[in-house]
């Protein structure tokens, strides 16, 4: 994979800008490398905000570099790794740069995506992670809560309506209906912790028989714990069900098994949105628009 192979998504998200940002990539990285003193390695598949390289840290410790136009993105990122850190369940931030968009972090081995686990096993991590992740104390005066989350994202989501395919099926009342059902959950809130924030399958990697599931890429936000599961259950749209996998994960999780459901009916859309704008259809986005009703 070359550079701009693996950057290809973060130039989609940035704009034309990304394109000279991208460039510097290899300098930046290989400048890095010299005053962090560790070895450089083979980039890997990215994500949307940043470039990611393989490296071995000083120590021997394998690691990952991840470099992004979007400094503020990444110094928010390792800060709130580092919140999580007591918890054992994130990736160690082994150095960081806000004013080069970098950080540096301990690469989690196996490293399969929970997705690509045995799924009779994971309900039951699922909740062992969710039970470490909650623990954390939250920081005084943590400036984001599950509400801008939510609107934000929401926000930024709905925009699509507008493309035929999503809008042919999800109109503005579903949208409107899915902002109401979450704004009655916050109003009802209860047993606030700080949360992960954006804990899909891809955002949990298997760290090893010693260490159990382990998560990456925090937007970390107080608020309901059931929104730490909400995205898993989602996911069984199409495969067990939406409402067996939410039995399943709410017993495994010690977590409301109705609020959690109510959870589901506010992210289906986003869901759909997802399956639809993809080109997909069948049984899983049918689920998912039953639960918008």
């Amino acid at each position: 994979m070359d550079i701009e192979e693996a950057g290809a998504p973060v130039v989609d998200r940035f704009g034309p800008g990304a394109v000279k940002w991208l460039a510097e990539v290899p300098a930046l990285a290989a400048r890095l490398a010299s005053e962090w003193g560790f070895g450089l390695g083979e980039l890997f598949a990215s994500g949307a905000s940043s470039v990611v390289m393989r490296c071995r840290w000083r120590d021997g410790t394998p690691a990952v570099l991840k470099l992004s136009p979007d400094r503020a993105l990444l110094t928010a990122q390792a800060e709130m790794l580092r919140v999580f850190a007591p918890s054992g369940r994130v990736p160690a931030v082994l150095a960081a740069d806000a004013e080069a968009g970098a950080m540096a972090l301990e690469e989690i081995r196996p490293g399969t995506e929970a997705g690509d686990l045995s799924p009779e096993s994971l309900p039951h991590r699922w909740g062992e992670l969710l039970a470490a992740l909650h623990a954390v104390p939250q920081p005084a005066h943590w400036p984001r809560d599950l509400r801008g989350r939510c609107d934000e994202a929401f926000a930024r989501i709905g925009r699509r309506l507008s493309e035929p395919a999503i809008g042919a099926r999800i109109d503005r009342r579903t949208w409107q209906r899915a902002i109401r059902r979450y704004e009655a959950l916050l109003d009802t809130q209860a047993g606030i912790v700080l949360l992960h924030g954006d804990l899909h399958l891809g955002n949990a990697l298997d760290g090893g028989p010693s260490r159990g599931l382990v998560a990456i890429d925090p937007k970390a936000c107080w608020g309901d714990p059931c929104f730490d599961a909400v995205d898993y259950v989602v996911s069984g749209a199409g495969h067990e069900g939406v409402e067996a996998r939410c039995r399943l994960v709410a017993t495994a999780s010690g977590l409301d098994g109705d609020r959690l459901y109510a959870w589901s009916r506010v992210i289906a859309p986003m869901f759909a949105v997802a399956h639809l704008g993809n080109g997909r259809s069948g049984p899983a986005v049918d689920e998912l628009l039953a639960l918008t009703r």
